[in-house]
């Protein structure tokens, strides 16, 4: 019986060591299959043009394939739950938005916690938003505009990236600050409604500068103001919107990438290098530049902290809008 035991101990003692050699590589071995980075909003909006922009240059620093998957609808909800609900396993990310900080106050039943539900990574892409309106509308300035709003309450539209998104809430904002009342038109994403403030549907919008700068460039839109407190890089000829007539006003939009809660810490720092060394790319910065954004790269704490602030900001700009939550 003795006999019989210390094989069948070395037997398992062999089994636990290689499972525990076989775990280990598992994790020192990621990635080894493809990597989704999920972005909740439509095409050709800024969050997207930054995944389709970093994805490729991540492909090369990891190894393995790096696709991007738009999952738009209900104010960015849709893609960044599914996001929240997959497994840690740094296969399924999200490259999260403003958004993030502002559904807290603007939802009731928002089907994650933004601030525990993920694991920040890194803030990617700073930028601004821009006032864009049809060249149809007979004013060139921003003072213009507002008397020209001023003079016909709630005739006017506006176009947003969705109920909640930073050009909603944006150019809420601007008219807590002004006075004016517009009607809200929410699309799913800024490409969309960008196309409909081109084709003349609608014509006034805040989209972002990376969706909007070419159009701006070829004359199809008319810039009035940026949001941030500077002038946006590569567009240097528009003031920011409290240059041109309304002091104190300051909005920002951002993007930055993150995984479900509990990733890995290896993991995480194995993504956290690949984003920074895409961004230090020189055809990246150049493209992110000329489109009027700013490479971030930020640590995952101060992406944690930053989201943190932002969240505690833009539930008081809810609240001064008079936005009821849903």
């Amino acid at each position: 019986m003795g006999i019989q035991v210390i094989p069948n101990l070395r037997i398992l003692i062999s089994i636990a060591i290689l499972s525990l050699t076989t775990f280990a590589y598992g994790q020192s071995g990621y990635p080894n299959r493809t990597i989704r980075i999920i972005v909740p909003s439509s095409p050709g909006g800024g969050t997207d043009i930054s995944a389709r922009l970093i994805a490729p240059k991540m492909t090369e620093f990891l190894g393995q394939q790096v696709i991007v998957e738009n999952r738009p609808g209900a104010a960015s909800i849709i893609g960044t739950e599914a996001v929240a609900r997959a497994a840690p396993d740094g296969y399924t990310l999200l490259m999260g938005i403003s958004a993030l900080a502002i559904n807290p106050a603007m939802y009731k039943n928002v089907p994650y916690e933004a601030l525990k539900d993920f694991s920040p990574v890194s803030q990617v892409v700073e930028l601004s938003n821009v006032l864009v309106i049809h060249p149809s509308l007979p004013t060139r300035t921003l003072k213009e505009f507002v008397v020209f709003a001023k003079g016909r309450p709630g005739q006017i539209n506006f176009a947003s990236a969705g109920k909640g998104s930073s050009p909603h809430l944006s150019m809420e904002l601007m008219l807590v600050m002004t006075g004016l009342k517009l009607q809200h038109i929410p699309f799913k994403g800024s490409g969309p409604g960008l196309t409909d403030v081109i084709a003349g549907h609608v014509p006034i919008m805040m989209p972002n500068m990376l969706s909007a700068q070419s159009h701006i460039k070829s004359g199809r839109v008319r810039a009035l103001g940026v949001t941030g407190s500077k002038r946006a890089p590569g567009a240097e000829d528009i003031p920011t919107i409290a240059e041109a007539g309304i002091p104190g006003y300051e909005a920002v939009q951002w993007y930055g990438l993150l995984g479900p809660a509990g990733i890995s810490q290896e993991i995480i720092t194995k993504l956290h290098t690949s984003i920074v060394r895409a961004l230090q790319q020189a055809d990246v910065r150049q493209r992110l530049q000329t489109d009027g954004a700013q490479a971030v790269g930020s640590s995952p704490k101060q992406f944690s902290d930053y989201m943190k602030s932002e969240t505690v900001k833009w539930a008081k700009v809810i609240k001064a809008a008079g936005i009821e939550s849903e």
